[in-house]
């Protein structure tokens, strides 16, 4: 990969986070480029990360081998529309990081043909620990598939599915995942004050807590029922605990939830593909 340009339109959080992960990575800065507008992010970037930086879209496309699309969905349409031509003339691997955009829709809108990786990290790639899920559309090779996640996974877990429907049960899963996690943090500390515990240390327990339980479950080679079956001891306070939220629907609500977030997936997508 390190004899390979990357351009990367937009430079957002995302972006940054890429850069820093890819830089961290051994990749060198002088074959990273970045087309963002505003002025003083462009200075920011360049001290940070030792990146070329620019306002011109398509000098930047002309430029690189690989070509990584982080801007806002809502503006996807008229970036891929202001560097179609030279998108058909340069051919890059295009990587998208917008939400919610399907790869049919952005391979048009750059007229075609063109070897197009849909990817949907989660925010936790801000901080280098994220989860993204990867789709190739059929005019990628095995060398770009390769390419694709060494930079996806300079940012954390990166895995592929084969059918592009299923990025919206991955956004309803692990794309709008931190959330839940969030809320249930947030709840936790909410219960924990009004047993008694003073706010800061009901905070830092739930948040110790969740860290610890996600690290054991990375590290253990059981399942999490299993996990979760050894520390639920009999008549125990655990097994209570459990039991009042299994009485209270706590399975059927989450799967009412993704559900309900990967239709929403679907019907953003169909909206946003209709320019």
């Amino acid at each position: 990969m390190q004899t390979r340009n990357i351009g990367f339109i937009g430079g957002g959080n995302m972006a940054a986070s890429l850069l820093g992960g890819l830089i961290s990575d051994g990749f060198d800065a002088s074959n990273i480029w970045v087309a963002e507008p505003d002025t003083g992010r462009r200075e920011d970037l360049s001290a940070r990360f030792g990146v070329h930086t620019g306002a011109d879209n398509s000098e930047l496309v002309n430029a690189v081998d690989v070509l990584v699309l982080a801007v806002k969905p809502q503006l996807l349409h008229e970036v891929c529309h202001d560097i179609s031509a030279a998108v058909q003339g340069n051919r890059p691997l295009v990587i998208s990081v917008a939400a919610g955009i399907r790869a049919a829709d952005i391979d048009r809108w750059l007229d075609g043909d063109n070897a197009i990786v849909r990817t949907m990290p989660n925010t936790p790639a801000l901080v280098k620990s994220g989860a993204t899920a990867l789709y190739a559309n059929n005019r990628v090779d095995a060398g770009q598939r390769e390419l694709a996640e060494a930079i996806m996974r300079a940012v954390g877990l990166t895995l592929w599915v084969e059918e592009e429907a299923l990025m919206d049960a991955v956004t309803a899963l692990s794309g709008s995942g931190p959330a839940y996690f969030f809320l249930l943090i947030e709840i936790l500390q909410q219960s924990g004050q009004r047993l008694g515990l003073p706010e800061k240390s009901a905070h830092l327990l739930a948040l110790q807590t969740a860290f610890g339980a996600a690290k054991m479950a990375l590290e253990s080679q059981e399942d999490c029922a299993e996990l979760r079956a050894r520390v639920t001891s009999p008549g125990g306070t655990t097994e209570r605990a459990i039991t009042l939220l299994e009485e209270g629907g706590i399975r059927e609500l989450f799967d009412k939830a993704l559900h309900g977030a990967r239709d929403r997936a679907a019907e953003l997508a169909d909206q946003l593909g209709e320019e």
